[in-house]
């Protein structure tokens, strides 16, 4: 196979796991007989920076061109103040639209050997494989108006969804039940708002279609304390933009680190993938990020954008692995861990992956 993948390395930590996650999918080309033509392209604080606008038209033109993008993070702290269109966060909202990237897959699950990285006990958190299926482009991350009023007294914004917004996201949050456990837990806060009493009665209709699939209903806040209290409870976590925005960072707490923790946001062409965590200034250039979300997220773009089941399960396989052996990054590790930096789990990822083929080598020649 032949691919252009777009890099979009961003802001804080986003050029460190980036290039990290570069360094497997070259060695899965390698390793597959692939070519992998890898672009970079500016975006957030990093394109603000050059005095471009937060997404330029050439990093969108080459988005739309590609046959899929990763991407590090956005987020700059010199620019949280001023005009809020030129916020580096923006561009992440203008590509999602941009692209109609509607769905946003956010799998979670407790890595054999991280059972105890993070707060809760071992015993709740063992066996924990979820996945969040968030609306991505609607929502009150889009809805207008919205503003903030001229003398700072108010500010508003607007929660809307339509009934093809809704269906559509439900129909991949089945489908993707289907290829996994059969269950889907629906969140909602149909309590008190409109848009989740219509998200409920679309989603218990759409049920109907999918009589192998089991469905159940949850608010937001009994959902977030059962994340929390029983994380291994649940397969399928489907709802909508802000909740599962929170739902997904609480499940990072859940399996060790928001570093472990990679996404996908799809539509009906090109597709994105990235970490879930931020842009990290703090650590940024200290070679101390974890790479694995961003690692997590090239599989991810092998699985769903280029159809490449098996590389994208040695991807994760060499994940797996290296996590088995005690190789720990800064956010994962206890004092008697064998610690590792961004460049060095990369590299161990790698080996890892190339260790099958050059055993299946150097057999052959023997």
């Amino acid at each position: 196979m032949r691919a252009s993948i777009l890099l979009l390395p961003g802001d804080g930590i986003g050029p460190e796991v980036v290039s990290a996650a570069a360094s497997v999918l070259r060695a899965v080309g390698a390793r597959y007989g692939h070519q992998f033509d890898l672009s970079e392209g500016l975006i957030g604080g990093a394109a603000l920076r050059r005095g471009l606008p937060p997404l330029p038209e050439d990093t969108l033109a080459a988005a739309r061109e590609s046959g899929a993008i990763l991407l590090g993070a956005v987020g700059d702290p010199a620019f949280d103040r001023g005009d809020s269109s030129r916020r580096p966060e923006t561009a992440l909202l203008a590509l999602r639209r941009e692209l109609q990237l509607y769905a946003n897959f956010r799998p979670a699950r407790v890595w054999p050997g991280l059972e105890d990285a993070g707060p809760l006990k071992t015993e709740i958190v063992a066996g924990t494989d979820m996945l969040v299926v968030r609306e991505l482009t609607g929502g009150l991350y889009y809805g207008e108006p919205r503003g903030i009023a001229p003398d700072s007294s108010s500010a508003h914004n607007t929660m809307r969804y339509s009934r093809h917004e809704i269906e559509r996201i439900a129909r991949r949050a089945f489908d993707a039940a289907r290829a996994r456990r059969g269950r889907v837990t629906s969140v909602d806060k149909a309590n008190v708002l409109e848009t989740s009493r219509l998200w409920r009665d679309l989603v218990t209709g759409l049920a109907v279609e999918y009589p192998d699939v089991a469905l159940d209903h949850m608010y937001v806040d009994s959902c977030a304390m059962r994340v929390a209290l029983a994380p291994s409870s649940f397969d399928v976590i489907l709802t909508e933009n802000l909740f599962g925005d929170i739902l997904s960072d609480e499940a990072g707490a859940v399996v060790g680190s928001l570093g472990l923790l990679p996404s996908a946001s799809i539509g009906d062409g090109v597709g994105l993938f990235e970490p879930v965590h931020g842009s990290a200034p703090d650590i940024a250039g200290r070679n101390i990020a974890n790479p694995i979300g961003a690692i997590g997220s090239a599989a991810m773009l092998l699985r769903q954008a280029l159809t490449l089941e098996p590389e994208a399960q040695a991807v994760e396989d060499a994940i797996g692995a290296v996590l088995r052996s005690g190789l720990r990054t800064t956010d994962l590790a206890h004092a008697s861990d064998q610690k590792a930096g961004t460049r060095e789990m990369a590299e161990a990822i790698v080996a890892a992956l190339l260790a099958p083929a050059t055993t299946a080598r150097s057999f052959s020649r023997t």
